[in-house]
């Protein structure tokens, strides 16, 4: 059993932010959890130095998992002063070799069906012919695990992870990390930290597509996400109620003011097919996702109806794409993942960044 007191005396050989004191001794340590052979640690810096003092980040992961008993450890940089905005679009500073796009699957709130959509279409792309992963970006409601039907831990091979895989997808979430049922209590600082190491110290390997479920909303998560990765593009998911397009609107804005394609916007729950007499219902309006579209000038990917056994199939593991092909809503995700995958074929998305070291 690994005790707060073995990491502390673990990381006696990490210096601390200013490359002297033990980290211990430093004042900078803000959080440290034990929990189940997983350690977590939060360091807390002037968020100006983050990148000078990764370094420091991972000498303080690589001494915890060096401890018998240690299964995994995820260390965090965090502050609590946020760094004032730049005043020009800032580089694109993590890259994953041999995925050939990365998109952002995003919700101005929670509740849209957003995960469903994005396990729905990165299942589409991969019907389609393509070699696709899904990461679960939202740290505080994972999501994925459970749509694909997917237990168990990932495998190590050092400090990178082995993604878990499903229906022919490749899958890595933090819920694959920590009890179902166990909350996730960070800051968000904490939180892109963790986003950035799922995405970057896994073991994707040759990807057409890795599909990022993003967390909801457009907070701090979600810019840092899309200034630092050098994503091809966002798909929005909306329901078409006014309280949904508000909010779906606020994402359209934030990915085109850091120069983000908007590859399009799906209207989710779009209307309910009675299945006793067939009659439709417009159960939340209609037609405003499609509005929003025109409004902004992205294209509309499509209309999803709520339906039954999209729940039951999404819930019991085994979403509605991995099923019948030729079924009909999963012939409506195969119509917006054709759409994606055009523009992003075309060179809609953007060019991966250059990478300069000096």
């Amino acid at each position: 059993m690994v005790s707060d007191q073995d990491v502390l005396t673990a990381l006696q050989s990490v210096s601390g932010p200013d490359g002297k004191t033990p980290l211990p001794q430093s004042g900078a340590l803000s959080g440290l959890l034990v929990k189940d052979g997983k350690v977590y640690l939060s360091i807390a810096i002037d968020p100006r130095q983050s990148a000078a003092l990764e370094p420091m980040r991972a000498a303080a992961e690589a001494a915890v998992k060096k401890l018998a008993g240690v299964a995994n450890a995820l260390v965090s940089l965090t502050s609590e002063k946020e760094p004032p905005p730049p005043a020009k679009p800032v580089q694109r500073s993590i890259a994953l070799p041999g995925v050939s796009n990365i998109i952002a699957v995003s919700s101005g709130k929670g509740g849209v069906g957003k995960s469903t959509t994005s396990v729905n279409l990165a299942l589409a792309l991969s019907a389609l012919g393509w070699r696709v992963g899904i990461l679960d970006a939202d740290i505080y409601g994972p999501s994925v695990p459970r749509l694909l039907g997917l237990k168990g831990k990932p495998e190590t091979e050092g400090r990178t992870l082995k993604p878990l895989t499903a229906h022919g997808l490749k899958a890595m979430s933090i819920g694959f990390l920590v009890d179902e049922e166990e909350a996730i209590i960070w800051r968000g600082a904490m939180v892109v930290q963790a986003i950035q190491q799922l995405m970057r110290d896994v073991a994707w390997g040759e990807l057409d597509c890795l599909v990022v479920d993003m967390p909801p909303g457009t907070g701090d998560v979600q810019l840092s996400m899309a200034q630092n990765v050098p994503l091809a593009g966002a798909v929005i998911v909306s329901t078409p109620q006014d309280l949904a397009l508000i909010d779906a609107r606020r994402g359209v804005a934030m990915f085109k003011k850091v120069e983000v394609p908007v590859l399009g916007i799906v209207e989710n729950m779009s209307y309910f097919l009675c299945p006793h007499c067939g009659g439709r219902t417009d159960i939340f309006a209609h037609g405003g996702a499609r509005d929003a579209a025109a409004k902004f000038g992205v294209p509309f990917l499509g209309e999803v109806p709520l339906d039954m056994a999209i729940r039951e199939q999404s819930d019991s593991g085994h979403p509605v794409v991995a099923g019948d092909l030729e079924g009909q809503y999963a012939k409506i995700y195969l119509a917006i993942a054709a759409q994606v995958k055009a523009s992003l074929e075309k060179g809609h998305a953007r060019a991966a960044p250059k990478i300069t070291i000096e």
